[in-house]
């Protein structure tokens, strides 16, 4: 009922052609002004009170069409509701009211469908734009304010002359403990706010655009992050599926980057702003969102056009119609069904279904032309880091030397090396750290079953829930050490960890005395290990004495307890769990090449491809070279169009064989690459990097899945929009040759038009549907 009052807000002059039926069908030839002698007699016309309201309407309705027409031409668009301008205008002049009746409510009811089909094809969008932050709850304590500044001079001006940030002022302190500080700095103080005291936090509700930078802000549980921000609570549990698609609530930590659009757990936190609310990671996704609403696709472009020789089609049908028949009547049976909905409203909402079924599975689009191209691409480009493989290298064994005497198994290796890196920031840390916490879990479970043979099992911490660290010191480039279960611990480069505490390396037997101290002190993991240059040369015989060589794409780390050195471990590049499946559904769906384009070593580079599934691999590339390589390919691509087809794309605006070309990146040198491409989209977590801004596509999930499932929603919605064009005016064309035959009467002509527009318009809406 609701939804029905709302569409009759919006159509008003639905509800009163309907209502209108009632003094047609009572009142239509009462003429009470004759028996005073009146007449409304124009040449034949003679119409009742009932038939006066239906010309009424008629009138309104034709007015109100012509307006519409001239503002769709003022914006380019082509009004060709001509049609059914002429055919509510005839059905008046041959004096069949109840067929004008019907066209009137043919039109206003498809006005109601359109708006009805806009709202279902949008309601994934719309989704997205409800869900945006309005309000923010500002902590009002004193002092509290203040502490981001623009200007260092703003700083100063902030602070006193013992360090100590300016208080406005403060309450006086009073029973109940938390009523002590109540804010009565000038902000605070506004008109039309309350100071609101939960649990001692104070602060006020404020729109959202009015927080400031450094404003700490409450977010209560259930509520949206209002700005992007930094964590100040211990500890929060975050839904980010408004984000990117993340199914599970992310756990996060003090210090950590808080996003706008991300809704709270059950317990509050606190978090200080770090943008302004405009440039809010979920403001730039409704900005996205927003530009693929108000963009018009080439094909719907096209359609208006092809509407154009449909209206005179129609035109020529009824008036050939008349002409054999010999009268005016047949013009109107042949009008009142021509309809070029399907073309006006079927196409564009298949597109803007498209594009919410995209934003349903994690996928923005900038302009709805993306959605049509995106179902012909045929050449994609990949980078390899992060983008076919994970972000992070992962850990692919541990090993120990070969002459080795160390109590500990893996997991209790990988469990002291992964609780130290925990606290490091070096490129392999969370590698280490992510297959720490794996062997620790793996560990519990033993203990759970009864398993209680491990090495340490007299020394303090064991069985534990978590291990007792202390004293954790980072060498900048050398490594990380620390004391895990009364064990000390040493992670990091070769040298580092067989140092003694003076720094100097221990000749580690006879085996490799050839070894200088220097040799060894010049070792590494993998020579830089961030590099990925392989370790294993033969200026290092410590290493290669006690270890089998590297591939060329592994990097490791060694790990020495309480001064013995007892593993190296041994991470790489991984790629994606579903990156090979992903890549064979792209083959599947016709795309005819992959390429792989990176800064790595060629050995590195194909080893990942040989596991992914791709041939074409371009390696060593710095990033104007990943420019050039796709920039060559583009145009490569368009010159192939055939002249026939440059004839068609200057007269539709749309190529039919164009070559498409696609760089899939997420990194930021990424960005020139991927405005290079005919579409270039970005692979984030919901995060906003320059990768996102420049491309025309954002996944939000960090899915390479979501690379063909976009291809493949991109081409189902172009075939649902084909299909409902072509069955709607296959439809209207036949009806308008019965019509002709005098096979169909005008009032029925009327509905049947209606159920025409109906069936492509839903038609058109099957583009929100699932068919995976």
């Amino acid at each position: 009922m609701r939804r029905t009052i709302s569409i009759c807000k919006e159509v008003p002059l639905l509800p009163i052609a309907i209502i209108a039926a009632i003094p047609l069908a009572l009142l239509g030839s009462w003429r009470p002004w004759e028996a005073a002698g009146v007449s409304l007699t124009f040449g034949p016309f003679n119409p009742g009170v009932g038939q006066w309201i239906v010309i009424a309407l008629v009138v309104y309705t034709i007015v109100v069409t012509v307006i519409g027409m001239i503002d769709d031409l003022r914006h380019g668009h082509v009004g060709v509701d001509l049609l059914a301008v002429i055919a509510i205008a005839s059905t008046v002049a041959v004096q069949e009211y109840w067929a004008a009746w019907a066209v009137v409510l043919m039109i206003s009811s498809g006005e109601a469908i359109e708006e009805f089909a806009q709202s279902k094809a949008e309601s994934n969008l719309t989704a997205l734009v409800d869900a945006a932050p309005r309000t923010a709850h500002v902590v009002t304590l004193p002092g509290v304010r203040g502490h981001v500044h623009t200007t260092g001079g703003e700083h100063a001006a902030d602070v006193t002359e013992g360090g100590f940030r300016k208080v406005a002022g403060a309450g006086d302190s009073g029973v109940g403990g938390s009523a002590a500080y109540v804010s009565v700095s000038g902000e605070s103080d506004k008109p039309g706010t309350k100071p609101y005291d939960a649990a001692g936090e104070h602060f006020e509700t404020v729109p959202v655009d009015q927080v400031k930078l450094g404003d700490v802000i409450l977010v209560l549980p259930g509520e949206t992050v209002p700005v992007d921000g930094e964590l100040l609570s211990g500890v929060a549990t975050l839904d980010l599926s408004n984000i990117n698609g993340e199914p599970v609530p992310r756990e996060v930590y003090a210090g950590a980057r808080v996003l706008s659009g991300a809704v709270n757990g059950s317990t509050a936190l606190t978090m200080r702003a770090t943008q302004l609310a405009q440039d809010s990671q979920y403001q730039k996704i409704l900005e996205l969102v927003s530009s693929a609403q108000q963009s018009r696709p080439t094909v719907v472009k096209t359609a208006d056009v092809l509407a154009v020789p449909f209206t005179i089609l129609s035109l020529a049908i009824a008036g050939i119609a008349w002409a054999v028949a010999g009268t005016p009547l047949r013009f109107a049976q042949v009008l009142v069904l021509a309809t070029p909905c399907p073309l006006l409203i079927a196409a564009p909402v298949a597109y803007v279904a498209g594009t919410g079924r995209l934003a349903k599975a994690g996928i923005l689009i900038k302009a709805q032309d993306v959605l049509e191209n995106l179902g012909r691409v045929s050449h994609i480009f990949f980078d390899k880091t992060g983008t076919l493989t994970v972000k992070q290298p992962q850990v692919v064994r541990v090993e120990k030397p070969f002459e080795n005497s160390s109590p500990y198994d893996e997991n209790h290796i990988l469990m002291m090396a992964g609780v130290v890196e925990g606290y490091s920031v070096h490129i392999l840390s969370k590698g280490i750290a992510a297959a720490g916490q794996k062997a620790m879990q793996e560990l519990y479970a033993r203990y759970e079953n009864g398993q209680r043979l491990c090495a340490e099992r007299d020394l303090p911490g064991h069985g534990r829930d978590y291990p007792v660290v202390k004293n954790i010191e980072e060498q900048s480039g050398k490594g990380v050490s620390g004391e895990v279960n009364g064990h000390a611990v040493r992670v990091g480069r070769f040298a580092y960890v067989t140092a003694d505490e003076a720094g100097f390396t221990h000749v580690l037997g006879a085996g490799v005395a050839a070894g200088t101290a220097a040799g060894a002190v010049a070792d590494s993991a993998v020579g830089d290990s961030a590099t990925g240059t392989a370790a294993g040369a033969s200026k290092k015989p410590e290493v290669n004495s006690l270890f089998a060589p590297l591939e060329p794409d592994e990097m490791a780390a060694y790990v020495a307890i309480d001064g013995k050195l007892a593993a190296r471990i041994v991470l790489r590049d991984v790629p994606r769990e579903n990156a090979k499946a992903s890549l064979e559904k792209l083959h599947r769906l016709g795309v005819k090449k992959l390429s792989m384009l990176t800064g790595d070593k060629e050995a590195s580079a194909r080893i990942i491809a040989g596991e992914v599934g791709i041939d074409d691999v371009q390696s060593e590339l710095f990033p104007e070279g990943k420019v050039a390589a796709v920039k060559n390919a583009t145009e490569d691509a368009h010159q192939n169009q055939p002249a026939w087809d440059k004839v068609v794309q200057r007269v539709v605006g749309e190529s039919m064989t164009r070559q498409v070309t696609m760089m899939v990146g997420d990194g930021v040198n990424d960005a020139p690459v991927l405005a290079v491409a005919d579409i270039g989209m970005a692979m984030t977590d919901g995060t906003s990097t320059a990768a996102s801004e420049s491309a025309q596509v954002v996944i939000m999930n960090d899915d390479i899945a979501s690379v063909p499932r976009a291809i493949a929603i991109a081409r189902r919605t172009k075939k649902v929009m084909l299909q409902a064009v072509l069955v709607g005016l296959g439809l209207a064309i036949i009806g308008m040759v019965a019509a002709a035959f005098n096979l169909i009467p005008v009032v029925v002509g009327a509905f049947m038009q209606e159920a025409i527009d109906v069936v492509s318009i839903l038609w058109a809406l099957t583009a929100l549907l699932d068919r995976e």
